[in-house]
C-alpha cells in the first residue's frame, strides 16, 4: 500500500469511529496518548516544561493539544493549527420521540448548512452523549445497527419532483421513521438508550445530546482506488490531518506546537468552546504564565505567532464547472488549498501565508488557490474569528472535496498525506 493510500485508509477508520464531535474528541485523546501526550485539568494549576506535550478538552466536543517549545513564547512564539469537530446533520429536540400515523419517529432539527436531500433514504442510527446521574462525564452512545430512515414520498405522490426540484419542510419532512407504534406510546427513546448502555431505568438518564449519522462504513473507491467516499469529512478530514501533523512533527522546536479543534463552527462558533469563545487565547496565556511569562509575554508571544485554519476546500465539479472562478479551479489529488477572499471570508493574505507556502515548498507539496466567484456569495471559517479575536497572523487552507454538506462527501486519496506533510513541515520549520 502506497503513503497516501494508507494515509487515506488511516482517515477513514477515524473518521467512522467519530460520528458527532464527543467521539471525534475521543478518537483524538487516543491517538494523542498513543503519542504520549497527557491530559491537562482547566481547573487545576499548571506546571509546563519544554518538550511536554499536554493536551485540554473542554465539553467533550472541543480539543487543545500542544508541545511546549524550548524557548520561552515570548522570544518564540507559537505555531498553531485549528480545525473544527462539528459537521452538519440532523439533531434531537429535547422531547424527541412521539408517534405519528403508527409511526415511531424522532422530532428533529437540522444543525449548520445541512444539504437536505441527502439524508433521504439512508441507513440511519443514533449517536452522541448521555449525562446520567451521579457520573461526571457524559457517557458516549453509539448504536451501530441501522435504526432509522428519512423516507421520500414516492414519484406517484410528487409528479413535477424531477422537472421542478425536491423542496422539503424541515420541519414536516424531516422526522425520520424509527418503528410502529401506537397512539399515546411514548417513552421508548429512554427504553432505547437504557437497553444500549445497561443503564438501570430511564430516570438516571439527566440528559442528552443525540444525532443521526450514516451507518454506512467510508470507502475508497476509483477505478484507480483516486477518491475516498465518507461523512463528515467537512472538517474531520482537516481534524485527523492537523492530529498526524503534530504526533509526527520534531519533537524539539523553539516555538510552541498548537493544534486547536473546535466545536460549533457550523453555527457560527459562538461558544464557551467554539473558536469565538475565549479558550483559545485564555490557553496560550496560560502556556506563557506557566513558563513563567506574563501577560507582556503573550502579547509578545502572539506577535511572533501564526495560525493556519484548516477547513475543506471546494473542488472544480465537471458537471457544475461554471460556479467556479475560471482560473482558480482546485483539483482533487492536486494538493492543498490556499483560500482567499478580498471580503476576508478567509483570513488568508500576502504575508500571513508565506509560511505555509514555504511548508508546502520545502516538502514538495503542490499548493491550489482557490477564489470564489465574484457573483456569489462566499462561505467563511475559523480563520477571520482567529486573526480577529486573537490577533495572529492567519493562512485559510484546506483539501478539496465534492459534496460538501453532503450526507456522504468525497476527496482524493492523495490529498491526506501531502496536508499531513505541508502541516508537518510548517510545525517544525524555525
Amino acid at each position: 500500500m502506497t503513503e497516501a493510500l494508507a494515509a487515506s485508509r488511516r482517515l477513514i477508520e477515524f473518521i467512522d469511529a467519530s460520528p458527532t464531535p464527543f467521539h471525534a474528541v475521543t478518537s483524538s485523546v487516543a491517538l494523542l496518548e498513543a503519542a504520549g501526550f497527557s491530559r491537562l485539568d482547566e481547573g487545576q494549576a499548571w506546571e509546563l516544561a519544554p518538550g511536554q506535550a499536554r493536551y485540554v478538552v473542554r465539553n467533550q466536543s472541543t480539543l487543545l493539544a500542544f508541545r511546549v517549545g524550548q524557548e520561552d513564547p515570548a522570544v518564540a512564539g507559537f505555531r498553531l493549527i485549528g480545525a473544527h469537530t462539528d459537521s452538519p446533520n440532523l439533531r434531537l429536540k429535547p422531547k424527541a420521540s412521539y408517534v405519528k400515523e403508527g409511526y415511531r419517529q424522532f422530532g428533529i432539527e437540522p444543525y449548520g448548512g445541512v444539504l437536505l436531500a441527502t439524508w433521504l433514504d439512508r441507513d440511519l442510527s443514533l449517536a452522541g452523549r448521555i449525562l446520567v446521574r451521579g457520573e461526571d462525564e457524559a457517557r458516549l452512545l453509539r448504536i451501530e445497527r441501522p435504526l432509522a430512515r428519512v423516507a421520500n414520498v414516492a414519484i406517484h405522490l410528487n409528479r413535477e419532483v424531477n422537472s421542478k426540484g425536491l423542496k422539503l419542510d424541515k420541519q414536516k419532512h424531516l422526522p425520520p421513521l424509527v418503528g410502529l407504534g401506537a397512539k399515546g406510546d411514548e417513552g421508548w427513546l429512554e427504553e432505547l438508550v437504557v437497553e444500549e448502555l445497561g443503564l438501570s431505568d430511564a430516570a438516571s438518564i439527566e440528559g442528552f445530546d443525540l444525532m443521526l449519522y450514516d451507518v454506512v462504513p467510508s470507502v475508497i473507491s476509483g477505478i484507480d482506488r483516486e477518491f475516498v467516499h465518507a461523512p463528515r469529512l467537512d472538517n474531520l478530514g482537516s481534524c485527523h490531518a492537523g492530529l498526524e501533523a503534530l504526533i509526527g512533527a520534531a519533537a524539539e522546536t523553539s516555538f510552541t506546537q498548537v493544534v486547536a479543534l473546535y466545536d460549533h463552527e457550523e453555527v457560527g462558533s459562538r461558544s464557551a468552546e467554539g473558536e469565538d469563545g475565549p479558550m483559545l487565547e485564555a490557553i496560550l496565556e496560560r502556556i506563557v504564565l506557566a513558563r513563567g511569562g506574563s501577560r507582556e509575554d503573550l502579547h509578545r508571544a502572539k506577535a511572533k505567532s501564526t495560525f493556519v485554519s484548516a477547513d475543506m476546500a471546494h473542488a472544480v465539479h465537471p458537471n457544475y464547472g461554471d460556479l467556479h472562478e475560471p482560473r482558480h479551479m482546485p483539483r482533487l489529488n492536486g494538493g492543498p488549498v490556499l483560500k482567499l477572499n478580498s471580503n476576508l471570508r478567509y483570513a488568508t493574505n500576502s504575508a500571513s501565508a508565506r509560511q505555509f507556502i514555504a511548508a508546502c515548498c520545502a516538502e514538495e507539496v503542490p499548493l491550489q488557490r482557490f477564489v470564489n466567484r465574484s457573483d456569489l456569495a462566499c462561505g467563511s471559517t475559523i480563520g477571520p474569528i482567529t486573526a480577529a479575536r486573537v490577533g495572529i497572523p492567519t493562512v485559510d487552507v484546506g483539501n478539496p472535496m465534492l459534496s460538501m454538506h453532503s450526507i456522504r462527501e468525497m476527496c482524493g486519496s492523495a490529498d491526506q498525506i501531502l496536508m499531513i506533510r505541508a502541516m508537518r513541515r510548517f510545525l517544525c520549520d524555525s
